[in-house]
């Protein structure tokens, strides 16, 4: 879309979708591009970030985040131009991250934006390695996992967004990292790519048996992004003492009724720490993590990977894609013609 049409496009909610979401649960709608109000700035998006958790805000109960509404656009971080300004510190021309929504244009409070560095990292990896996903991958491995050399983690998803960043930060911590992706595309890349020690496919018809072949001294710590059977079994191995971060569940996110868990019983007898999380809680992390991984991006030292689609209208078909494992390394939508 070019950057000097009157009219904006979003991807609202049309239904709530019963299990896998798709294009028939939104409607494509128009309207005249906003103008700021006062503090605020409009930005023409350029690139939209899809993840799993959007799935729950598309539930009528609420989840850790208010739902989002039949009839309201669909929300989702972007990376866009400023093209209109009524704040002192954003000029047309900026690039920015912050403002969200599945749209061609927003209108957003400037004390939510952030600038973007044209002569660094490439404009997409503020959405994904040094946004919200490797921010997860930070706040999982410092605060909950900790590993350390001589142990073993497993990160699950390994190859996903948040699953690439924390199965290299736990290798850089010094441990033995086991990933957990799905095809042996995905898991020569999570090793060769990554340097994990290795990488176990969830689609193997004896997935335990395979695990604890890479993992004969037990699991000290879990990344746990899916959920299910790769879940029940990496329970089955960890040692006393483990921790476990409860970073998504994807594996049932298009589930009406969440499937019965594994029973945790052995929690008590292992001393197994598990703790959720979500990473806006601190949201003081992130700056602190773009701060470290900016450096390790730009030198190659941080590996990452996108799986790009064109067009706003691809959307819903990406988001039904990402909760069934079909995306290969942060989901991107690329909305808008990069700046000039």
């Amino acid at each position: 879309m070019s950057a000097n049409t009157t009219m904006r496009r979003s991807v609202v909610l049309k239904r709530r979708p019963h299990g896998e979401p798709g294009a028939a649960d939104f409607t494509i709608q128009e309207d005249p591009i906003p103008t700021p109000g006062a503090g605020q700035v409009v930005t023409r998006t350029i690139w939209l970030s899809i993840d799993p958790y959007m799935r729950g805000r598309l539930r009528e109960e609420q989840t850790y985040a208010v739902a989002i509404q039949v009839g309201e656009v669909m929300t989702g971080e972007t990376v866009g131009e400023v093209i209109g300004s009524n704040h002192s510190e954003f000029v047309a021309g900026d690039i920015v991250v912050g403002a969200r929504g599945w749209q061609t244009h927003s209108v957003t409070d400037g004390a939510r934006l952030v600038k973007v560095p044209r002569d660094g990292a490439p404009l997409s990896a503020w959405l994904g390695v040094l946004g919200m996903p490797g921010a997860t991958a930070y706040a999982g491995i410092t605060e909950i996992c900790k590993p350390k050399a001589g142990e073993t983690m497993v990160v699950s998803a390994a190859s996903g967004a948040v699953g690439s960043i924390a199965g290299q930060l736990a290798k850089r911590a010094g441990a033995r990292v086991v990933g957990i992706a799905g095809g042996p595309e995905k898991c020569l890349w999570v090793q060769d790519s990554l340097g994990l020690d290795a990488c176990v496919d969830h689609r193997s018809r004896d997935l335990r048996t395979e695990l604890k072949a890479e993992c004969p001294d037990g699991i000290d710590a879990y990344f746990e992004n899916v959920g299910g059977a790769v879940q029940e079994a990496v329970f089955a191995q960890l040692n006393p003492f483990a921790r476990v971060a409860m970073c998504g569940m994807v594996s049932q996110y298009n589930e009406a009724v969440f499937p019965p868990g594994p029973n945790l019983g052995f929690v008590v007898g292992k001393r197994v720490l598990i703790q959720g999380f979500i990473v806006s809680d601190r949201p003081e992390r992130l700056t602190e993590w773009r701060m470290l991984a900016g450096p390790l991006v730009a030198d190659g030292g941080l590996i990452y990977r996108e799986d790009v689609h064109d067009g706003l209208e691809n959307a819903p078909n990406a988001l039904a894609g990402i909760l069934s494992g079909q995306n290969f390394g942060k989901l991107l939508i690329k909305v808008g013609p990069d700046p000039l």
